[in-house]
């Protein structure tokens, strides 16, 4: 049987972890699943693209992992996370800002949080501009 790798290195796991809430312990029962576990479930069925139920034995169960997912989304876990690794590339220069492409939803969060451009700069010629997008360029406008 083949070695089992994490998806999450150490050192992402060390940006990640202080910014996903500390599951409540104290209750009665089974203990909390660790984070760390459960995000690495979420992420085999993200990358895999398979049913919750065929989540492998070695993650927590996969109501557990489908639970936190969406615990995490609804807590703006997600958002904070993205922010978190787009800023830590962008402070090493690994960004190519004048290379931006946005979709629909993610025009529309960023609407929702704040942290918009100008809609001039993403409209194409005859189309309708999104929401609002974050876009940087080396000028320093955001």
């Amino acid at each position: 049987m083949p070695e089992y790798t994490h998806f999450i290195n150490d050192e992402q796991w060390k940006k990640i972890e202080p910014l996903l809430p500390k599951p409540r312990a104290g209750r009665v029962g089974r203990p909390p699943a660790d984070n760390r576990e459960v995000l690495e479930g979420i992420l085999w069925i993200l990358r895999t693209g398979a049913r919750w139920k065929d989540l492998p034995k070695r993650y927590p169960s996969a109501s557990t992992c489908w639970r936190r997912l969406n615990s995490w989304e609804e807590r703006g876990v997600w958002l904070k996370v993205w922010r978190k690794f787009l800023g830590d590339l962008d402070e090493n220069s690994l960004l190519d800002w004048e290379e931006a492409f946005i979709d629909g939803i993610a025009a529309r969060n960023c609407a929702r949080d704040g942290g918009l451009a100008p809609r001039s700069r993403l409209a194409g010629v005859g189309h309708k501009p999104p929401q609002a997008a974050v876009v940087k360029s080396h000028g320093g406008e955001r």
